[in-house]
């Protein structure tokens, strides 16, 4: 059979569609997966997935192209973290997301405070009370506002049975802890003093602001030396940050940034980064320090990653 003219270009066009299709939907499906999975590259890899899905799917009998797509990330992302949850019990030390560099959009201030909100390590490890799909349900309905009709067919359950999940997700996270609290302006300032003071040896001002009750919290993985337990104490984590410091290279600098909505610092020896710290300040001192030095959850401050 002889091809017409115009078939190609056709055909060419409609692929360039199908493309801009999806990815106009790639920051909010990274972000599902990311908030599913804690995970960086997890949530690319399960994104690559339903893109390759994509590809192969009959794209012209698919109505609604970003519902068909979010269900298909749903499903990878559940069935990965339903297989990364039997892998975590042999995870070594304390597990924390993979950290991520957060930017204000000045677009629409309200829905970035909401969806950051979302972003929080502390949001993020509420979620690992819930069980996998009480996780994707509480995700859909109350960051991604899906509809429970749609959940439902996602899910392959009945709309009152994703309300009852979503219901039962939200009271397990309010019986945990309180909802985590915005970050206190003064939280970088507090910070940097900090640190400063550590890397000065000046432990009056290094205990000065800590809260007496301060947690640190420090993932390392099975190769990077780090807490193997919460350091709880001003005392313990003034000495154990003032350790830390005295080991740091001269050619080692902090660069300030948000880490998944929270202020804190990337520390980094010739441009790589080393590990991250993010703080939880209240009237003026610092009551959590959250350290990420697991060389493999560091990856994704060598990129961009946007998400929604």
């Amino acid at each position: 059979m002889t091809a017409r003219i115009g078939d190609g270009a056709r055909a060419g066009g409609a692929a360039a569609g199908d493309t801009a299709r999806f990815e106009a939907e790639r920051r909010r499906l990274v972000g599902l997966a990311y908030r599913l999975l804690g995970s960086v590259s997890d949530a690319e890899d399960v994104v690559q997935e339903a893109w390759l899905r994509w590809q192969r799917a009959d794209r012209e009998a698919i109505e609604e192209p970003a519902a068909w797509l979010t269900t298909v990330t749903s499903r990878i992302g559940l069935d990965r973290l339903r297989a990364r949850q039997r892998d975590r019990a042999e995870y070594v030390g304390p597990w924390l997301p993979e950290p991520i560099l957060t930017a204000p959009d000045d677009t629409d201030p309200a829905r970035h405070a909401e969806l950051s909100d979302s972003l929080t390590t502390a949001f993020l490890l509420l979620l690992e009370q819930l069980t996998p799909t009480e996780r994707l349900v509480l995700l859909l309905a109350d960051v991604f506002d899906q509809p429970f009709d749609e959940i439902a067919k996602i899910l392959g359950k009945s709309p009152p049975a994703c309300r009852q999940l979503a219901s039962r997700a939200r009271r397990k996270l309010r019986e945990t802890e309180p909802p985590p609290a915005r970050p206190d302006p003064a939280t970088l300032a507090v910070a940097a003093a900090f640190i400063n003071a550590a890397l000065q040896g000046d432990q009056r001002t290094v205990l000065r602001l800590l809260s007496p009750d301060v947690v640190l919290v420090s993932d390392g993985g099975p190769h990077t030396h780090a807490a193997r337990r919460p350091v709880v104490g001003a005392s313990r984590v003034g000495r154990f940050v003032t350790n830390i410091a005295k080991r740091v290279s001269p050619d080692v600098a902090a660069e300030p940034c948000r880490i998944n909505g929270t202020p804190g610092f990337v520390v980094r020896s010739g441009g790589a980064p080393l590990f991250t710290q993010a703080f939880e300040v209240v009237d003026g001192r610092i009551t959590r320090i959250e350290i990420v030095s697991n060389p493999s959850k560091l990856t994704a401050l060598a990129h961009s990653v946007e998400l929604a």
